[in-house]
Parts: C-alpha cells; sequence; structure tokens
C-alpha cells in the first residue's frame, strides 16, 4: 500500500470522525453551537485533502461519469453549504434558526456516507 493512499485513507477518516461529531452533537442537543461549526469546518477539511490525495493516485480523476466522483463531488459541495449556512446561522444568532438547523445536518451527512461506504468497498474490491 503506498504512502498517499494510506495517507488519503487516514485525512477520509478524520473527516467522518469530525463530521460525525459534529452532526451527532448537534442533532443530540437540538442547537447548533459555534463549536459544531468548527467541527463541521474541520471535517470538511479533511475530506477535501483525503479526497486531493486520492485524486493524485486515482486512475480517472473526477470522472463524472464514474459513480464514485460523482457522489463524492455532490457530498463535497453538500457540506461545504451546510458548513456555510451553519457559520451564517451561528453568526445571526437566532434562537428559531439555531433549534431548526439540525434537520439539514443529518441529511447532509447521510449523503456523505454513499461515498464513503463506496469508497469503502471499492477499497476491498480493487
Amino acid at each position: 500500500m503506498s504512502n498517499i493512499l494510506i495517507l488519503s485513507t487516514i485525512l477520509i477518516n478524520l473527516a467522518l470522525i469530525f463530521y460525525s461529531i459534529g452532526v451527532w452533537a448537534e442533532r443530540f442537543s437540538k442547537y447548533l453551537k459555534k463549536w459544531h461549526v468548527i467541527v463541521f469546518w474541520v471535517g470538511f477539511t479533511f475530506d477535501v485533502l483525503g479526497t486531493s490525495a486520492m485524486h493524485y493516485i486515482s486512475e480517472r480523476p473526477f470522472d463524472f461519469t464514474d459513480m464514485h466522483t460523482l457522489t463524492g463531488q455532490i457530498a463535497l459541495w453538500l457540506m461545504l453549504a451546510h458548513a456555510t449556512w451553519a457559520t451564517l446561522v451561528v453568526r445571526k444568532n437566532k434562537t428559531e434558526l439555531l433549534k431548526k438547523f439540525h434537520r439539514y445536518s443529518l441529511f447532509v451527512w447521510l449523503i456523505w456516507l454513499v461515498p464513503y461506504f463506496g469508497g469503502m468497498i471499492m477499497g476491498m474490491n480493487g
């Protein structure tokens, strides 16, 4: 196993850990807090770094006819929108928005799991 593959695997798993902590902590508290937003951004950053590392070793980088690439890009863009929106909601500091935000978070997290597990399965079969 190459060093870049090990690095990308570690980065993607760190993305899973941080993003999951942020989403589930927010879900259980039913109130978006500043630290949740920070953890969303950390998870997103690890995902971008891991995806970039995988792009480097891929035989078909950014081929949108590939289902894993397509679902991965959709997930990344949703994570970016999610973290950006969370940042704006925390800055506005309106209780109503802070209480309802968790509904969107779980949806984005579930979509993110599709390329995560898809990549895991591809790695085991490849």
